[in-house]
């Protein structure tokens, strides 16, 4: 259950990983959202009341009834960050009063974000529910609010087949020499795309190949203006727009920038490794949870050490990378891993 399945967010991928575990586990898995934005399933209940961008909120009534009686709800974000806030907490309501198992699956919380810092009794404690955060950071928040959890963090296919490079960049216009960078993320504040902008303009000066920058997700949350001011003062050459496929995004790039400020997990850091590619974050501290698991990563404060990079390239840095991705990261482990959650919490039977 979310604000919007079946998509390329990052909550949405993850849910589809999460049914594909849980489908394993023996579950017969349905989706409840105020937006299904695949072709959908005929099992799929929506209720634009939970859309991100409804103006009232769902209706107690309908909510309960597209639970049933089903034997676990997992929440995918909706209790945990308050994009529609009516919505978040009609939906903690009726769980609290609907009992049975619940599993609140936390990507993102209320303090990580500026506009969100205010609010309270989000997520909701209901009683018996199992708290899973994709991180360190949000299980140690949470324990200091009084709410138990587990940490289960994103995680990848490493047997995923690898994307075109040739064909992708062909369709958009990138010459062989050129050196493409990849932002695969949506266009708002906080993937701090002026920052990125910004390193691969310094980077553009700094070999003579021309740099071209691709941004891969949509303007939202109300940063459309800001965002063409961006591109028309940049002195880049920008590419917006999705690939055929993720990994032909990543088989089309030279180097993968994540300048983000703030971020639950952080995909394209772990994507970037299984691809192979270099990746620029914006500061390693953020995601020292990747660091420790001995993934390298570049800052965009260093362009030059890219442009040392990318004139000669070292090939054992990536498959290390790869490697360390696969160790901590792999999907396979997915199914054990709820397994020992749910045993954690007592639920050994069903």
């Amino acid at each position: 259950m979310s604000y919007r399945l079946g998509g390329t967010d990052g909550v949405s991928v993850e849910a589809t990983k999460w049914s594909w575990a849980l489908t394993e586990l023996g579950f017969t898995v349905r989706r409840v959202a105020g937006e299904i934005l695949d072709d959908g399933k005929h099992s799929d209940v929506v209720l634009p009341g939970l859309a991100i961008d409804a103006t009232v909120g769902p209706d107690p009534v309908e909510v309960g009834d597209a639970l049933g009686d089903d034997d676990l709800v997992v929440v995918e974000n909706l209790c945990s960050l308050p994009l529609h806030e009516a919505a978040s907490r009609v939906v903690g309501d009726v769980l609290q009063r609907r009992g049975g198992r619940v599993l609140l699956h936390h990507h993102d919380l209320p303090w990580e974000r500026r506009r969100f810092e205010h609010v309270r009794g989000i997520p909701p404690d209901i009683d018996g529910a199992l708290h899973v955060t994709i991180n360190e950071r949000a299980w140690s928040r949470l324990t200091v609010h009084g709410i138990r959890a587990v940490r289960i963090p994103n995680l990848f296919d490493p047997r995923e087949p690898g994307g075109d490079r040739e064909g992708t960049r062909s369709l958009a216009g990138i010459e062989p020499d050129d050196v493409l960078l990849l932002q695969p993320t949506r266009a708002i504040e906080r993937k701090n795309l002026p920052a990125g902008l910004r390193f691969g303009a310094v980077l553009d000066t700094l070999t003579d190949r021309t740099v071209r920058y691709w941004i891969t997700g949509p303007p939202e949350e109300g940063y459309g203006k800001t965002w063409a001011a961006l591109l028309n003062a940049s002195p880049l050459e920008c590419l917006t727009g999705r690939a055929r496929s993720v990994a032909d995004a990543y088989a089309a790039a030279d180097a993968v920038v994540f300048p983000s400020t703030v971020e639950g997990f952080g995909n394209p850091i772990v994507e970037a490794a299984l691809a192979r590619r270099p990746l620029v974050v914006g500061s390693v501290g953020l995601h020292r949870e990747h660091y420790d698991a001995g993934l390298q990563m570049f800052t965009v404060g260093n362009p030059e050490g890219v442009a040392a990079w990318l004139a000669d390239p070292e090939p054992f840095f990536l498959e290390r990378n790869r490697e360390a991705a696969i160790a901590a990261y792999s999907l396979t482990t997915l199914p054990d891993r709820i397994t020992d959650a749910f045993r954690g919490a007592g639920w050994t039977e069903w």
